[in-house]
């Protein structure tokens, strides 16, 4: 009979690509994950790995028998949903995952919660950027992950996740206090087409929307700076090298020198939390989610 933990090693490797990768994902070691591959193959009685350069590769073998680990890993995370659904109880542990500012914003009320109402259940939480937060859904890295979007540029959500909205989060423009732009009550876009800008580092979602968003003004974007912390940027800010987009889900203190003014075309972050849909009826990750949406209704009501 085919080993379940192997079976889960082999779906790991073909989702991270890599050993170092699936052994990551699993919170083991390189070594472990080699010694259990070695084990499935003598179960199997056929080669699943082969070298590819200095990694490797599934075989036609390893892929066939990969895509039946994913379906029968989905059935066991149907049948925990379902036998704890059925028992009612929020026991065990959830994994939470959230960009930055929503971690710093939501994740302090969402865990007081979650340990007033269930506390025999253990939340584990951790910082990651929204796409990489729905790859951790989908490799089941994590339970739930808190992403985002924007009014005028979606973050596609694959097939297999549910989505719930947690709240829309207005943005500002920060700019140095000496300039003429922190005078007024609120600005426009295209009242920075010569300003340079400090934004997020290229390839992520919010540094993609930036550019889209700029250029559908007409605006050819001078990005000066990249910093992936939203408190970096602000202190570039007040050193007077550039203007930045501040959302206000846990922003926190802002450093003097900076004026922050509001947009006159409203531009809103949305955020959601995504967990995968066979496990929507785990009590834990309902709990997860209830406990995200009500920390949610604290910002927007300035609690």
């Amino acid at each position: 009979m085919l080993n379940l933990e192997r079976l889960r090693t082999l779906d790991a490797l073909a989702r991270h690509g890599s050993v170092s990768g699936a052994a990551g994902g699993l919170h083991v070691t390189t070594s472990a994950v080699s010694q259990q591959m070695a084990k499935l193959e003598r179960e199997v009685g056929q080669q699943l790995l082969a070298r590819n350069g200095r990694g490797v590769r599934l075989t036609d073998a390893g892929r066939l028998l990969a895509d039946h680990a994913a379906r029968i890993l989905s059935q066991v995370e149907l049948a925990q949903s379902d036998i704890e659904a059925q028992r009612g109880a929020v026991v065990g542990e959830v994994r939470i995952s959230a960009f930055p500012t929503a971690a710093r914003g939501l994740f302090p009320a969402t865990l007081a919660g979650l340990r007033a109402d269930h506390p025999e259940l253990r939340a584990r939480t951790r910082e990651l950027e929204p796409e990489q937060g729905l790859l951790a859904v989908l490799r089941g890295d994590v339970d739930v992950a808190v992403v985002l979007d924007w009014s005028n540029k979606r973050l596609p959500v694959p097939g297999g996740l549910t989505k719930a909205g947690l709240l829309d989060d207005a943005v500002d423009i920060a700019v140095p206090a000496d300039r003429p732009p922190a005078e007024r009550t609120e600005v426009e876009l295209a009242d920075f087409a010569e300003d340079e800008w400090v934004s997020w580092p290229e390839g992520e979602f919010c540094y993609e929307w930036l550019m889209f968003t700029l250029r559908s003004r007409g605006i050819e974007p001078r990005i000066a700076h990249l910093a992936g912390e939203h408190h970096t940027q602000l202190a570039l800010v007040a050193a007077g090298f550039g203007v930045c987009v501040a959302p206000r889900l846990g922003r926190g203190p802002v450093p003097d020198g900076v004026r922050l003014v509001p947009l006159r075309q409203t531009v809103r972050r949305h955020i959601h939390a995504v967990w995968r849909t066979d496990a929507d009826r785990r009590p834990s990750v309902r709990a997860a989610v209830e406990a995200l949406r009500a920390a949610g209704k604290r910002v927007c009501s300035g609690g």
